[in-house]
């Protein structure tokens, strides 16, 4: 696990993988992930999640449903998404896995997110 945080979630987007981590642990993952495409790089750094929707729909992009989001940058979140498709900068997860980060992360918490 790549990421120098202790809480949140951590994102490392070369190995395509995700974890989720509380108290210095890996509470879940690593999970399959798709980022951000050619033009459309998923940001890197640490952040702090911003806002969850269940169910956003994405005005920039046709109102395409983006279940269980949870932004992290603005434009940017981990959401339900193709798994061999990549993304137009968020971090797209399989069904169950968006669940377990909407149900587990909460707004201010860290995301780390490593090249």
């Amino acid at each position: 696990m790549p990421c120098s945080i202790t809480e949140g979630a951590c994102v490392d987007i070369s190995a395509k993988k995700a974890w989720l981590l509380s108290g210095g642990k890996v509470i879940y993952g690593p999970v399959s992930i798709t980022t951000g495409r050619k033009g459309y790089p998923t940001p890197t750094g640490t952040f702090h999640v911003l806002y969850k929707e269940k169910m956003h729909l994405s005005k920039e992009f046709d109102d395409a449903p983006m279940p269980n989001s949870v932004f992290f940058y603005p434009g940017d979140a981990f959401h339900q998404g193709s798994l061999s498709a990549p993304s137009h900068g968020c971090v797209h997860l399989s069904s169950a896995s968006s669940l377990k980060f909407f149900s587990t992360l909460s707004v201010g918490d860290p995301v780390q997110v490593v090249p």
